[in-house]
């Protein structure tokens, strides 16, 4: 596979113009406090997990996202852990779930809290599947979720996602043995996206993050992604754009309100980027222009220039581990 994207030097330096709503932050603070206003009542739920997996205390969580609607989330720590332990709170990519308990065990087993968050709606295309219905509509789409309730970012669904993320975060501050002082995110992909959305929303409206971590970010500079990307969910978009001709403005207006690179631009926390340079589905020029738009004074990119999508793989959570470890 060939790279894909702009030479390293001119991604190390790529900003996009793009419009960034005159009413984003008051959307968004808006959408933040409506859910925790219709989250109030419902305290989070720890459920025992049925699992073969003895070196970890594996629990169900049940948290108020958007709306109040319940979303699951899997909850890990190391079995007889005493004392509040640092957090890493994870998304997961396109069309994924959080599949079996017990089957994601790399941060529990090195000495944290791990927290993977169910995507409402998706969990059917890989993995072991999700648990969390989407139990709110949209207008005619493409298959997938880029252009669920594209005509209005009131409907569309990357505004619920992000706010589950959001109440995710609220949730499991409040929960026994956690440190709510030492809360990391991460994700891949969409989880990557995910990630960063999530932590500037959660800086805007609670407390300071430990880190952000985003790997091979997806839902980052929307626009130029479906212009140049060859494969993977950003398709949905010019597909979209392909029936409905008289679109564009409506489209990328919307797609403004949960762009990566403006969300970038809000997070102060420590973060580590990673970026392949052989990716088809997320180019790299959309996770640069996310990584360029950060606020944060401590930040590093990791950059694999002969992977796809899946990026640095484990190589690159040994990365992120002595990242966060030097950081808490």
């Amino acid at each position: 596979m060939p790279f894909t994207d702009l030479p390293i030097d001119q991604l190390r330096t790529y900003r996009p113009s793009l419009h960034r709503p005159d009413d984003f932050d008051a959307f968004w603070s808006d959408t933040i406090a409506a859910a925790r206003d219709a989250g109030a009542g419902t305290d989070p739920v720890l459920t025992p997990a049925d699992t073969p997996v003895t070196a970890l205390d594996v629990h169900d969580l049940v948290f108020p996202g958007f709306a109040g609607d319940p979303v699951h989330a899997w909850v890990s720590r190391p079995a007889g852990a005493t004392g509040d332990l640092p957090v890493v709170v994870e998304f997961l990519g396109y069309n994924g779930g959080r599949g079996l308990p017990g089957e994601r065990v790399s941060w529990a087993l090195a000495g944290h809290v791990h927290v993977v968050m169910d995507t409402r709606g998706q969990g059917s295309g890989w993995g072991s599947g999700g648990d969390t219905p989407d139990p709110h509509g949209s207008g005619p789409h493409v298959g997938g979720w880029m252009t669920s309730g594209i005509a209005d970012p009131a409907a569309h669904y990357y505004r619920r996602v992000f706010t589950d993320a959001v109440r995710l975060v609220d949730a499991v501050r409040t929960l026994p043995g956690v440190d709510p002082a030492r809360v990391a995110l991460t994700g891949g992909s969409q989880g990557g996206g995910i990630t960063i959305a999530a932590a500037a929303l959660v800086e805007a409206h609670g407390a300071p993050l430990a880190a952000v971590m985003p790997d091979v970010a997806f839902l980052c500079d929307w626009e130029n992604g479906t212009a140049v990307a060859v494969g993977g969910p950003y398709r949905e978009l010019a597909t979209y754009l392909s029936v409905h001709r008289d679109a564009v403005e409506t489209v990328w207006d919307t797609a403004a309100y949960f762009d990566g690179v403006h969300h970038a631009a809000g997070i102060t926390a420590p973060a580590l980027f990673s970026v392949a340079l052989m990716d088809d589905v997320v180019p790299p020029r959309t996770t640069f222009a996310a990584y360029n738009a950060l606020a944060s004074t401590d930040t590093a990119i990791e950059v694999y220039p002969y992977n796809g999508h899946e990026g640095g793989g484990f190589r690159h959570w040994e990365r992120q581990a002595a990242f966060l470890r030097d950081r808490l």
